[in-house]
């Protein structure tokens, strides 16, 4: 009577004492792979938890799809626009026959090309006329607005070494390149406030020639 009272205690009992490893016992409930977890812990997701991350993940995996694209597209139209230059240290023995120019490395001046060599500077040699021209005057445009003395050591006497002239030249092709119309324009305002400049010198080299000559007739 009093087992009945307590709900079938001895059912209870015997269920208890089933081990776990039968298919009544606490197995029962495992998931047939072999999970550890339960099957209602393993059960697939709801159909909104999947739209929801897919909306989630689509879209950031879609940007970086679109960044990798865009990466190879880059390196692709650097690899097209970059022109073919060796940048070396000039010796006064050595002799070039490919098209080059001089760029000098000391003083504030650095940077500046050059169509004669100097005793500082670097030589910078190209496959052909049109690049010696494209890069000459790339040179130039940087050393007029002063690009190059971010890179300048030496306390003394100012320098730039040609790892960083190099870096300087690389980077600003790609650019000046991408833009080409814009640079040649540019490069054409620089070439004509170059001769409007030599003239101005001349002008003044002729003016200062004629204060030497009256003052020394006077003195005469």
């Amino acid at each position: 009577m009093r087992q009945a009272k307590l709900g079938g205690f001895p059912q209870a009992q015997r269920t208890s004492g089933l081990s776990r490893s039968s298919p009544t016992g606490f197995d029962k409930n495992l998931h047939p792979l072999g999970s550890i977890f339960p099957k209602n812990l393993v059960n697939p997701p709801p159909p909104t938890f999947i739209k929801a991350f897919s909306f989630l993940f689509f879209p950031f995996f879609f940007s970086l799809l679109k960044m990798s694209v865009r990466s190879v597209a880059s390196k692709t139209l650097m690899a097209c626009y970059m022109k073919t230059f060796r940048l070396k240290t000039h010796r006064p023995e050595n002799t070039y026959t490919k098209a080059h120019f001089f760029i000098l490395n000391k003083g504030l001046n650095s940077g500046k090309p050059l169509n004669t060599p100097c005793p500082n500077c670097f030589v910078c040699i190209v496959e052909n006329e049109a690049d010696r021209e494209f890069l000459y005057w790339l040179c130039f445009g940087l050393w007029r607005s002063k690009s190059f003395h971010f890179y300048l050591k030496g306390s003394v006497i100012p320098f730039i070494t040609i790892d960083e002239i190099r870096k300087v030249i690389r980077d600003s092709e790609v650019k000046a390149s991408t833009k080409e119309k814009a640079f040649d324009k540019s490069i054409q305002a620089l070439k004509l406030l170059d001769v409007n400049e030599q003239k101005l010198k001349l002008t003044l080299k002729m003016i200062d020639t004629a204060r030497q000559s009256i003052f020394h007739n006077l003195m005469k």
